[in-house]
């Protein structure tokens, strides 16, 4: 009896001990679950909140899935082995996920929940497929909310901006209309560019689909286009909504403002700009090869 070879030893002994060796590694993805399912319950009720509150996430979270699930695919041959670092990644963003457990404040538990991506990226894909994703990963952060404290003078500035704007088409429409500050009184009433109406949200989204869009582009050119693009296109596109419903106001009344029309206005920013942003983006087609055209 030959006691020193094993028909199958060596071939089949390695997927083995690799499927044993994933316990200890998915027990991190069920804690995972476990830890960040309240933190994700909270996202999901800021992404959906309204379309003027990170109406984005939901969109930005879809597309970055659909762009990693295709980075995965096309580098199928990258080997699979699990970087122990991981850990050094996932730790500490279950330290940061237990402070805010005394804060309370969910937005420093959203942020680790994000934080903790790349890590479980390096344990469950490798170092090289983590590499293929890690940006997509990171611009997940850009779905956080942002408190307005942080960005009160940036809705007043959009504000502002959105009705010295708004005033100046309906005189050239020739439309009577004054305006002060973030006013805008025309016959039928006087309209409030509030914060919701500012742009903000749109403008958020418009610069983080820029910088995912420039990031998988081949051309430089468009990349620089589609950056320096994001922001005057999400501004004018509001321009035109707050346009749209001030003349709404003049021609129906101030009770439109109450109906679905205000909503859809909003959905419509990010229906005009995202778009645009996404056709700016796109890699540019091989040129044929005139020699292989067909002769007419």
């Amino acid at each position: 009896m030959n006691t020193t070879s094993q028909p199958n030893g060596s071939p089949k002994a390695l997927p083995q001990r690799f499927s044993s060796c994933q316990w200890p590694i998915a027990a991190p993805a069920i804690l995972f679950i476990l830890v960040f399912a309240p933190t994700m319950s909270w996202l999901w009720q800021r992404w959906t909140m309204s379309v003027w509150q990170n109406g984005h996430g939901i969109l930005v979270t879809l597309l970055v899935i659909y762009l990693v699930w295709g980075e995965l695919q096309k580098r199928q041959e990258l080997p699979r082995q699990s970087n122990p670092w991981g850990f050094a990644i996932l730790v500490p963003a279950l330290i940061v996920h237990m402070l805010d457990t005394g804060l309370n404040s969910q937005l420093l538990s959203a942020f680790a929940l994000f934080m903790s991506l790349p890590g479980l990226a390096l344990l469950f894909l490798g170092t090289e497929r983590t590499k293929a994703v890690l940006f997509p990963l990171l611009i997940l952060i850009l779905t956080l909310p942002i408190p307005l404290v942080l960005t009160e003078s940036i809705h007043m500035a959009l504000r502002i901006i959105a009705t010295k704007s708004v005033a100046w088409l309906l005189k050239a429409f020739g439309v009577p209309v004054y305006s002060t500050g973030t006013l805008l009184q025309v016959e039928t009433g006087t309209l409030q560019v509030a914060d919701a109406c500012s742009g903000f949200s749109t403008l958020y989204a418009a610069v983080t689909i820029a910088i995912l869009t420039a990031y998988f582009c081949h051309s430089p050119s468009r990349r620089i286009l589609v950056l320096m693009i994001a922001a005057p296109l999400a501004i004018a596109v509001n321009i035109a909504r707050v346009l749209i419903l001030t003349l709404l106001v003049k021609w129906i009344g101030l009770d439109v403002l109450a109906t679905a029309a205000h909503e859809i206005s909003g959905l419509l920013t990010f229906m005009v700009a995202l778009p645009i942003i996404f056709k700016l983006g796109q890699n540019p087609l091989p040129q044929q090869n005139p020699a292989n055209e067909p002769h007419q």
